[in-house]
């Protein structure tokens, strides 16, 4: 018994005795190492997809883009049709305003020419008239010659006398007769100045007052025009506003952003507010960053956008925005 407890006794110290010298010393652990790789900064691949619907993507777009174009170019044409309509019509219209004009210069030349041959006419009346006239006085002179030949001598001094005086009187009428006719021909003449300078006063009138008018509907078109660019600036506005609030909740910029990286794209939509197309058109620099950008973009089924359609092509149709971690601009 005391044998069997001295032998495992002596078991016991032997074994505490090899533990000591076995336990090995305790190292220090090592040293982490922070390394990075340095490349060159090449793109990273794009995700594989597949070529069909790559394909397919592409197809689409094309035709997409295609049929823009035509209906650009059919609104062009339009437009140049509808220009040049309107350019014939104004043509017209002056060229019957000229006719016009030279109609009614045609008139009151015809009028003068008409008074003048009247005048002509009156003169040449006159004159036969006068002419008449003293043929008859002749006549008759010569059937009273003719009795006062039968008559004393005596009497032929008084009768010359008399036929003296009697021409006299006639040269006198005669004189007054013509004064008395370019009188009345000088009248006639002063009235028909007098009424045409009063046609080109009235002439003239008309024209400044169609000057007048032209130049308030242009200043009223003017002012139309400057008030619908305000109104659509503001609604560009408010719709640009709407547009980066929707971006920002849809985009999550991976956790390498910083503050100094901004990602430009362009954007371009459809009529109803669906993406037709976005383009990375200035790069951040960061594959990441850039491809969440292009994901928030395409994140959203529809952009708010205004209901009027002038507004929609000039501010809408195709942006640009700016994805910074500190704005969208």
């Amino acid at each position: 018994m005391v044998l069997s407890v001295t032998l495992h006794v002596l078991i016991v110290g032997i074994a505490l005795t090899g533990w000591s010298w076995s336990s090995p010393e305790h190292e220090p652990p090592p040293r982490s190492i922070s390394a990075r790789l340095i490349t060159q900064q090449e793109p990273e691949p794009s995700p594989v997809v597949d070529l069909a619907d790559q394909q397919k993507r592409d197809e689409e777009r094309r035709a997409e883009e295609q049929r823009k174009q035509a209906e650009a170019e059919k609104r062009r044409q339009e437009e140049e049709a509808r220009r040049v309509a309107e350019q014939k019509q104004r043509e017209e219209e002056k060229r019957l305003q000229q006719h016009q004009q030279q109609k009614e210069r045609e008139q009151q030349e015809a009028e003068a020419r008409e008074r003048e041959a009247r005048k002509a006419r009156e003169e040449e009346a006159a004159r036969q008239k006068a002419e008449a006239e003293a043929k008859e006085r002749e006549r008759q002179k010569a059937e009273e010659e003719k009795r006062r030949q039968e008559e004393a001598r005596k009497k032929a001094e008084e009768q010359k006398r008399r036929q003296e005086e009697q021409r006299k009187r006639e040269d006198a009428e005669r004189k007054r007769q013509e004064e008395l006719a370019r009188q009345e021909a000088e009248r006639k003449r002063l009235e028909a100045e007098r009424k045409l300078r009063e046609q080109q006063l009235e002439a003239q009138a008309d024209e400044a007052r169609r000057a007048r008018e032209a130049e308030a509907r242009r200043q009223q078109e003017a002012a139309a025009a400057k008030a619908r660019e305000a109104q659509m600036l503001s609604e560009s506005e408010k719709y640009q506003a709407l547009i980066r609030e929707r971006l920002s909740q849809a985009w999550y910029p991976p956790s390498s952003a910083t503050e100094e990286m901004t990602a430009r794209l362009q954007i371009t939509l459809l009529p109803t507010g669906e993406l037709a197309s976005v383009k990375l058109v200035s790069s951040s620099g960061n594959t990441a960053f850039d491809n969440s950008a292009l994901g928030a973009v395409r994140s959203l089924s529809r952009y708010p956008i205004p209901n009027e359609r002038d507004t929609f092509e000039r501010y809408f149709r195709q942006f640009t925005i700016e994805f910074n971690p500190r704005r969208l601009r």
